[in-house]
């Protein structure tokens, strides 16, 4: 096996009946309460929900989104059967950043830094939980005791939403389905170095895309491997070994949820 057992950064989600897995968001909470509607309908006690990251990012909507997540999982868990276990969210390119923004203070050069993620799709995200960018800016001129102060700001801007700070720091790095089961499965965000093992994938998941589409051979033990997030924004791709379920949410596109089966094959598609 890949991964060294009980590692806490990935999530095992066992031998389930079926897994719905959720593409990025970014911040669309219309389109993700849409989603939310199907799945309820759909998902039973057996069953897994793998959201593959980048809940926010690029739309005003950021916080709403959050609390839309946090709602659906209560409707989830209340469901006789589920538990908390079957509820999986992998860290995306947005939430890496967010935690590198609230230790910005110890970037060598924070305000490229701060530019480069305001440009790639921070700046709302800040703005949906009353937080100027500007300010952030004329932080970095200040030095790191502007700054500490700055980022003291966005914890309590986060804090005054319940839940939120709890959610963006359990995230998973990857989740995959047991070894030993008929058609192992691995879920990431965005990316995947087939050269390392799982364990040293490190910033691999969030930052390695550009490649994925090229993938011909099982990364084994894992017979696919299914992404939420194609920076390059190519559609819905699925084949024999990976998976591209990425509708364009955020950008004028759908949000999708594809569910598999045991068999990894894809049982239903949901898009809005």
């Amino acid at each position: 096996m890949q991964q060294t057992p009980g590692d806490s950064r990935f999530a095992s989600i066992g031998a389930p009946r079926r897994i719905w897995a959720v593409s990025a968001v970014h911040g669309d909470t219309d389109r993700l309460t849409a989603v939310h509607d199907a799945i309820y309908d759909a998902i039973r006690p057996g069953d897994r929900l793998v959201y593959l990251g980048n809940y926010t990012g690029y739309s005003t909507g950021a916080a709403a989104c959050v609390d839309e997540i946090l709602t659906f999982r209560r409707m989830i868990l209340s469901i006789e059967g589920m538990m908390c276990s079957d509820i999986v969210y992998l860290k995306g390119q947005q939430e890496e950043m967010w935690q590198k923004l609230l230790q910005l203070q110890f970037a060598p050069d924070p305000t490229n830094v701060l530019l480069w993620m305001l440009g790639n799709g921070l700046s709302p995200t800040l703005e949906s939980y009353g937080i100027s960018a500007h300010d952030g800016i004329d932080a970095c001129r200040g030095g790191a005791v502007s700054l500490t102060k700055w980022t003291a700001q966005i914890r309590e801007a986060i804090r005054r939403h319940p839940g939120h700070e709890t959610f963006s720091v359990h995230h998973s790095r990857a989740a995959f389905t047991n070894e030993s089961c008929e058609y192992p499965m691995l879920f990431v965000h965005a990316g995947l170095n087939t050269k390392k093992p799982l364990g040293d994938q490190g910033d691999h998941f969030w930052w390695s895309a550009g490649k994925f589409n090229e993938i011909s051979d099982a990364y084994l033990p894992f017979k696919k491997v299914i992404r939420g997030y194609d920076p390059a924004r190519g559609g819905m791709n699925l084949n024999c070994v990976t998976a591209t379920i990425d509708g364009g949410c955020g950008f004028g596109g759908s949000l999708a949820c594809v569910g598999f089966a045991e068999n990894g094959e894809v049982i239903d598609i949901m898009e809005y």
